[in-house]
Formats: C-alpha cells, structure tokens, sequence
C-alpha cells in the first residue's frame, strides 16, 4: 500500500464517529446533546462560523416552545440554565376579525389552568437558548464540532458514509442526520426531492415593546392577509409573526420603525397601550416544503430539512425537536439491541414514526391558512361558528391544548421527561 493509502486510513481511523450531523442550528444542537448522551460520538457540522455569547443585545428573535420540548430540554441540561429567561403562556387567546375593527365576537380561549401539566408552553429569546446549547456542547466530550465548515460532498462506503468538508478533514460515520434547513443540501446530495407550496405571504417578524403587561397571554389573530401571532416576551415585552402579502411586506419593511409601527397598529389595536419596536425587524417568505421521503441510505433528516411548514401554529421548532426525540430513542434502543444503526430496517422505524404526524400537521397548517386567510363572508361565518363551538365544549378545548404543549400521540421518552 501506497503512503497516500495509509495516510487515507489513517484520516479516517481518526475521524470516525457514530453519527454525524450536518446543520449546527437549535434542532442539530439539541440532537447532538441528546445523542452523546444515548453514548453515541458524534460530529456537528455548522457551515457558518460560531459566533462567542449572544447575549450582549437582543436582536428581537425568539421561539414558543411547547411544554413536551422544555421537557427535553430539561434531560439534556439546557432547561435549568434558561429557565428564568422563559415566559410562560398562560392563555391563548384565537379570533378573527380586520384591521381596525376588532375581533369577531367569536372567538377560542385556551387556559393553563385546564391542565394538570401547567403552562401549555414557554417563549424564550434566540440568545439565551443558542448560548445555552454551545455551552453544553463545548462541555460534552462526545461531540466534536466543527464551525465555519461547509460541506461539500458526501457518498456512502459500503457501512459508512463519508462527509467531505471545506477546508477540513474528512469525516466518516455510520449515519448521517441532515438538520441543515428547507433547501438541505443534504437531502439534495442524497437525491431525496420536494414538494413546495408558495403561500404568496411574508412573515414580518419583530419583537415589541408595549405599555400595559401582557399577562403571560398569546394572541391568534386572524386577518385577511394572513394571520398576526403575538407571544408575550418577559417584561412589557411581545414578539410578533405578522403575515401580509409579498408586495404588502416589502413595503412595511422598508419603513423606518415609526411606520412599522404606524402600520402595525391597525392589526394589533390597542389593548397593550403605546407600541414600539424592541430589537431588529426581519421577514421571511412563508411556505410549505416537505421532503418526500425522510430517510435514504444511511441518511435521516429531521426539523426543516424534513418538513418545512406555515408558522401559523408556532410548531416549526417544536416539531424538529419531535424529529430529534424520536430519532435518537429508535438509535439508542438499535444501539442497545446490537443492530447497526444506519441500515435501513433501523432508519425505518424513525421514518414510520414520523411520518403520520408530521403529514398531518403540514394539511393541518395548510387548511386553516387558507381558510382563515381570506374576507369570504361564508368562510369567516363558517370559521367564527366553528370558533364559538370549541370554546363551547371543554373537552375539545382540552385536546386542541394538549396537542399545542406536545401532549398527544406517540411521545418520544424525552418529550415525556425521561431519560434514553
């Protein structure tokens, strides 16, 4: 053997892992730690360079996260060092209505106080939640993670998978997760294609500064345009995730905060006091975009990778930390039981298990888009007797309360609490 040969072994002797993770967002992050924690080795690969604490500015972004994810949370060591940063949802609060005249008399309410568990979810700012992932993953001896290194190339080596990286070495895996977001180049390398819907809305996404105390309470607000989700941020403070029309958005985007403002006003009404704008501004165009198969050979994909839907329902990130809890509890338990984890039998049970669920989620988003997004006189009559009924009956108010906090179904072990 030649020494180009030897030194190829030898590289790859060397950065041999169990699995390797292409994507370093939240949902690669959290896969990561709950992975090495199942006593798996593990590369997390982010293409962009790692920035130091997040925490010197608030840059206006935050997430919901439903109570089945702080639990998650909360095993893999992230819950406790964010915790006082969280605002817990104590009521939701859906209606329908146009700018300027009010919600429609008919409307849901959902209240914390209706279930056992307690608060049906938590919102929590980008920099307190990232920080706290690159802390714990700079703290965990099994992963390796490699920042600043776009992949490049990736084939399969008979019971391997070779992930070539710019600028770095080789790495070598049993199992590939592709974590890398609604255009994966990972899923793409892998020949997996997509099907995309365009909703023809842009998500005007800020967070808000208001007079009055929020009360711990989210608002659904269903508009013509499109929905206008506020999500109550600790102090006087709301995020919001406003939908208009891609001409309608650029617009308001290009105004100073002033007009943001002057133009949200309308939508949001008054009921916080004076508004004003707490951090930056940013949009983004909503869309459907579902791989068609989560999984090929040696390969699984989870988060927007797999599933990329309408924020309607505050679900996204929810729902790649249901991909990750599920994929690392089928992993470990293959582990356990001596089968090798990137065949196809193992990687199948993953894609049965999510497949149902995440399917059902993207008709449920893409129905009450389009049927709440419209001025349809029958629709918005249809929609607010429909309204009135669930808020009649406790036990539908219930349900739809615990499918938000991540209660139903087929829980993976760590959306319940418990360990791998």
């Amino acid at each position: 053997m030649d020494n180009v040969g030897i030194m190829r072994i030898f590289s790859c002797m060397k950065n041999r892992y169990d699995i390797a993770i292409v994507g370093g967002g939240l949902n690669g992050c959290a896969l990561a730690l709950a992975l090495a924690s199942g006593g798996f080795t593990v590369a997390l690969i982010e293409a962009h360079k790692t920035q130091g604490s997040a925490k010197t500015q608030f840059d206006g972004r935050s997430y919901a996260l439903a109570l089945a994810s702080t639990r998650l949370l909360s095993v893999i060591g992230i819950w406790d060092q964010i915790a006082e940063h969280a605002q817990p949802m104590l009521e939701i609060k859906v209606t329908d209505g146009r700018p300027g005249e009010g919600p429609s008399p008919f409307w849901m309410h959902f209240d914390h106080a209706e279930l056992e568990e307690g608060p049906m979810g938590y919102m929590i700012e980008d920099r307190h939640l990232r920080d706290a992932f690159l802390a714990a993953i700079s703290n965990q001896p099994n992963i390796t993670h490699f920042t600043g290194a776009p992949v490049i190339g990736q084939k399969g080596l008979g019971g391997a998978v070779e992930v070539e990286i710019e600028g770095e070495e080789t790495v070598n895996a049993s199992l590939l997760v592709g974590c890398d977001g609604r255009k994966s180049g990972t899923a793409q390398r892998a020949g997996i294609t997509r099907s995309f819907k365009d909703y023809g809305q842009t998500a005007l996404v800020a967070a808000i500064g208001h007079e009055k105390p929020h009360g711990g309470i989210a608002h659904q607000f269903f508009l013509p345009a499109g929905p206008l989700a506020i999500l109550p941020l600790t102090g006087n403070r709301s995020s919001i995730v406003w939908a208009e029309s891609h001409d309608r958005a650029a617009e308001i985007s290009a105004l100073p905060d002033e007009g943001f403002i002057e133009a949200l006003q309308p939508a949001f009404g008054d009921f916080l006091g004076a508004l004003s704008v707490a951090g930056a501004r940013f949009s983004y165009p909503l869309n459907q975009t579902l791989a068609d198969q989560l999984t090929a050979d040696r390969l699984a994909l989870i988060g927007d990778a797999a599933h990329g839907i309408h924020p309607i329902a505050g679900q996204g990130l929810n729902q790649g930390l249901r991909d990750g809890a599920a994929l690392s509890e089928v992993l470990v338990d293959a582990k356990r039981r001596g089968e090798d984890i990137g065949a196809a039998p193992v990687l199948d049970r993953y894609a049965d298990w999510r497949s149902f669920d995440r399917t059902t989620l993207a008709l449920a988003t893409d129905t009450f888009n389009s049927m709440f997004s419209n001025d349809n006189p029958l629709m918005r009559l249809g929609r607010d007797i429909g309204m009135g009924l669930v808020n009649a009956v406790p036990g539908l108010r219930r349900g739809f309360m615990r499918e938000a906090a991540g209660l139903t179904g087929d829980v993976p072990r760590l959306l319940r609490g418990q360990p791998l």
